[in-house]
């Protein structure tokens, strides 16, 4: 099964040539990472910069240059920074062509919940409710299963939802999985992975149609 930059890697093969791209916290930030270098990509943070680059290496970090999740960041050639309503008009004024999100729980129809977990103090929803009400290309990164071993892929969301049928993609661990009208259904499976393994680990519906590859990283 794949770790954290694992899912990262599988994700930036998603992002084209041109995209303009928002990357939430957590294993979305990593994305930044495996962007192929022959094409041009623009992303950005909802604190308001356009031009991210890679993670910086030890002991190059500026403490002034952070991304929404008050990492520190590179910035490319030409970046831009503004205010959070600049930032905020890109986002819902539908300028952004992908999405990239951390998820806590995802349902067979979409619904995403990423935002808190009910008796934990949680600061608000932030830019999370804007991306999910605006994206029209939302791809999730997440684990399949929580600590317990329980599946994060569920029928239906337990905790508060942050969206509503929004979420198009999801790469976990352990597979590649589309979201359709019908339920889950499975694209790739990770190195190593069976399709009985996903199954498992998946409590929505899983549509399983034909041979599974297995995913080119």
């Amino acid at each position: 099964m794949l770790d954290k930059n694992g899912i990262a890697k599988r994700i930036a093969q998603e992002v084209k040539d041109g995209y303009y791209v928002n990357l939430g916290i957590g294993i979305p930030t990593l994305v930044a990472n495996f962007v192929r270098d022959d094409i041009a990509v623009e992303f950005q943070s909802e604190n308001g910069i356009l031009g991210m680059g890679p993670f910086p290496y030890e002991g190059e970090e500026d403490a002034d240059l952070i991304n929404a999740g008050k990492q520190t960041i590179t910035a490319l050639p030409g970046a831009s920074f503004f205010d959070s309503a600049t930032s905020f008009g890109m986002i819902r004024g539908q300028h952004v062509d992908l999405t990239i999100l951390g998820a806590m729980e995802v349902a067979e129809n979409g619904d995403i919940a990423n935002w808190k977990i009910p008796g934990k103090m949680v600061k608000g929803m932030g830019g999370a409710m804007d991306l999910v009400a605006s994206a029209q290309n939302i791809i999730v990164a997440m684990m399949h299963t929580n600590k317990a071993g329980q599946s994060k892929l569920l029928k239906k969301c337990s905790l508060p939802l942050t969206g509503v049928g929004c979420v198009t993609k999801i790469v976990t661990n352990l597979a590649v999985i589309e979201v359709t009208p019908a339920g889950f259904k499975l694209l790739e499976r990770a190195p190593g992975v069976s399709v009985e393994e996903i199954q498992k680990a998946t409590e929505g519906k899983l549509i399983i149609e034909g041979d599974i590859p297995e995913m080119k990283i």
